[in-house]
């Protein structure tokens, strides 16, 4: 370590194989917390080359728990985080929409560490039991159109890792693999991501995927489609712009966005929104991003996917998913 760590305070890069061998060793117990630390560090002060997220994905793969989904032809709606705007739950609301709306889930998630409530958080408190057993995430598939991937149960590796993440705080190289790393290697997927550059890496990457993909990252900062301006977006064959007119709907104000300050307030703007009772700005950017992953899975342009996830939202239909899902978990 002591010789990476030199290299790349050097400015020096590290080849995809030397990336991914760092992270086996730290899922081997290889290295002290500090020089774990030391490594997280490094990679906040200088740009990460495409060889090196190569690597570290390419580990997390190998290391991983699989889990076979398949036959459910699943898409993952997940993002990076790390764009500091705390916003509500955003695409994990999308999730349940996109359920409801018929379309398969596989949600790959994790507790927050740079925002105050990250996916598992919220749903945690809300009843729902993470658990690696392919029969009870078969069946939630079967009954409630989505299951739960916790990163945790599925990357032993990051167990190292994870409590210094916390400690730090603050976004690290790990966010930039969160979404490339679903145990279950979902057909599809939609990445959002917190820059440009790293939209042109994922780009990149998942070229060399057999992925059907869209990414995408809002061009005033969010990791999401926010709604409050124009999204870059990038799917296999094409690049282009989307705006909230392409959705019918009017610009939103940052303000309309924004989340809650602890897991308990997040959990409440959650259920109040899934219910039907969120305000005209939190259902809209909701229903885009899961007419998104809609479009995604199904090509059926944009502006009828995103009436096909009003009427999952505003009909009950996805909350009825997530009532499944509860139920089923507590059981």
């Amino acid at each position: 370590m002591k010789n990476i760590l030199n290299r790349l305070i050097n400015q020096e890069n590290i080849s995809s194989e030397e990336a991914k061998q760092v992270l086996v060793n730290i899922s081997n117990g290889d290295y002290n917390q500090n020089q774990i630390a030391s490594f997280l560090t490094v990679f906040m002060m200088r740009s990460i080359t495409i060889e090196e997220l190569f690597g570290f994905r390419d580990a997390l793969l190998e290391l991983c728990i699989p889990i076979d989904l398949k036959d459910y032809n699943a898409i993952d709606l997940c993002g990076t985080g790390g764009d500091g705007k705390d916003t509500f739950n955003i695409s994990t609301l999308a999730s349940f929409v996109t359920a409801g709306a018929g379309v398969k889930v596989a949600k790959h998630g994790n507790y927050g560490v740079s925002s105050t409530c990250g996916s598992s958080n919220v749903l945690e408190h809300l009843g729902i039991k993470f658990t690696s057993d392919t029969d009870f995430l078969k069946r939630s598939l079967d009954k409630a159109g989505i299951c739960v991937l916790h990163a945790p149960l599925f990357h032993p590796a990051m167990k190292n890792v994870a409590p210094i993440r916390r400690e730090l705080g603050v976004k690290t190289f790990f966010n930039m693999l969160g979404p490339m790393v679903n145990p279950s290697f979902p057909k599809h997927q939609m990445v959002g991501v917190f820059n440009l550059e790293l939209l042109r890496m994922y780009g990149y990457l998942y070229q060399k995927t057999d992925k059907n993909y869209t990414i995408l990252h809002a061009l005033d900062g969010y990791d999401e489609i926010s709604l409050t301006g124009p999204t870059k977006i990038i799917r296999n064959t094409s690049e282009y712009m989307i705006s909230p007119e392409d959705f019918g709907v009017e610009t939103l104000n940052q303000d309309n966005i924004h989340g809650g300050n602890s897991v308990a307030t997040s959990a409440k703007i959650f259920t109040h929104i899934l219910k039907g009772q969120g305000t005209e700005a939190q259902n809209n950017v909701v229903c885009a991003n899961a007419a998104m992953a809609i479009t995604t899975v199904t090509d059926i342009p944009i502006e009828n996917s995103f009436e096909l996830a009003k009427e999952s939202l505003l009909r009950g239909k996805a909350l009825n998913s997530f009532k499944t899902l509860v139920k089923l978990s507590s059981n």
